[in-house]
């Protein structure tokens, strides 16, 4: 997506938006290693904040027109997929922690 992106945001709007893209990977991964349901809860909340960060940053480059609206549309699916999943395995956590806590 950032590959049509002006080359003067290689630095700017291009990497940060790659770094929050693997940021929700690497600490998905990171979160799952652990061994307590707390941690693993935290990991999936800066997954999600990330996931947050991308997508405000699609919305930055639709209003600079380095994107249509017609690519925020999909990536904005993708992202609440993301969004989504992570709310899902977040409350399943949840739910094993009061689980474990009875």
């Amino acid at each position: 997506m950032s590959s049509t992106f002006p080359k003067s945001e290689e630095f700017g709007l291009t990497s940060q938006m790659r770094r929050a893209a693997v940021s929700i990977a690497s600490n998905i991964a990171e979160g799952t290693s652990r061994f307590s349901n707390k941690e693993k809860i935290r990991f999936i909340e800066i997954a999600y904040g990330s996931t947050m960060e991308l997508y405000c940053q699609a919305q930055i480059a639709v209003d600079l027109n380095y994107l249509e609206d017609n690519k925020l549309e999909a990536i904005t699916n993708e992202i609440m997929k993301i969004a989504n999943q992570l709310n899902a395995f977040k409350a399943s956590l949840k739910s094993k922690e009061k689980e474990s806590c009875s």
